[in-house]
């Protein structure tokens, strides 16, 4: 009999915010998600939300701030959720399928996640990129070599480097979004569909399976 997942997850974070600042986040959600860019501006954000612009001063210093404070929030729940994951009485290969589809539809969800982290490491200030990496990159890289170690252990997964599994999960994820525009004008693909979305996780699972999997490639 297969065992049954735990179903204490929590499906939404609290904010710690007040209404204000929770609409100024949403606003900047809706506005890079319709324009498939992380290139809005304060006036398109007030204008979006129907608060002043000068309030994203007030509640997170600047537009950087407002940017990573999204960033945040909506990490926050796929991080937490990595813990509930490992802690759950399945096998390495079944919780590793879970993660692949989780990352996948975390993408689908806020396609601009990204690319809003390579801007916050790369292009912003030290500050930022010192946060993205502990709430983010941090907590991601060591559930990876976690949950390598635990398939290794238990003789279902070859030893790979964790940075670059993810590197290849993170980067797959990110380039379905991405890169949609540029097929889309180089051989007509359509958006990124419900339908696309399931038919990737299922690629995704065959791929990643295929290399990490013990015997997968006639081991």
């Amino acid at each position: 009999m297969r065992p049954q997942l735990q179903n204490s997850v929590p499906e939404k974070l609290p904010a710690g915010r007040n209404a204000t600042a929770e609409k100024l986040l949403d606003a900047a959600s809706e506005l890079m998600i319709a324009r498939s860019s992380i290139e809005i501006s304060l006036s398109d954000i007030a204008q979006k939300s129907g608060a002043n612009a000068a309030l994203v001063k007030y509640h997170f210093g600047n537009k950087d701030g407002l940017l990573l404070a999204l960033l945040a929030r909506d990490a926050a729940t796929e991080v937490a959720n990595l813990e509930y994951l490992l802690a759950q009485p399945i096998s390495p290969t079944a919780k590793l399928k879970l993660h692949i589809s989780g990352i996948i539809r975390a993408y689908h969800r806020f396609p601009y996640m990204n690319r809003l982290i390579h801007y916050l490491l790369h292009e912003s200030s030290a500050e930022a990129a010192d946060e993205v990496s502990k709430f983010f990159v941090a907590p991601l890289l060591d559930f990876h070599r976690r949950l390598i170690e635990e398939g290794v252990a238990q003789g279902e997964f070859r030893a790979v480097d964790p940075v670059l599994f993810y590197t290849s999960l993170i980067g797959a994820c990110d380039h379905l979004f991405f890169g949609r525009h540029a097929m889309s004008r180089a051989i007509g693909v359509g958006p990124v569909t419900d339908d696309v979305c399931r038919q990737y996780i299922a690629h995704m699972e065959a791929l990643i399976c295929g290399g990490i999997l013990q015997g997968a490639s006639g081991e």
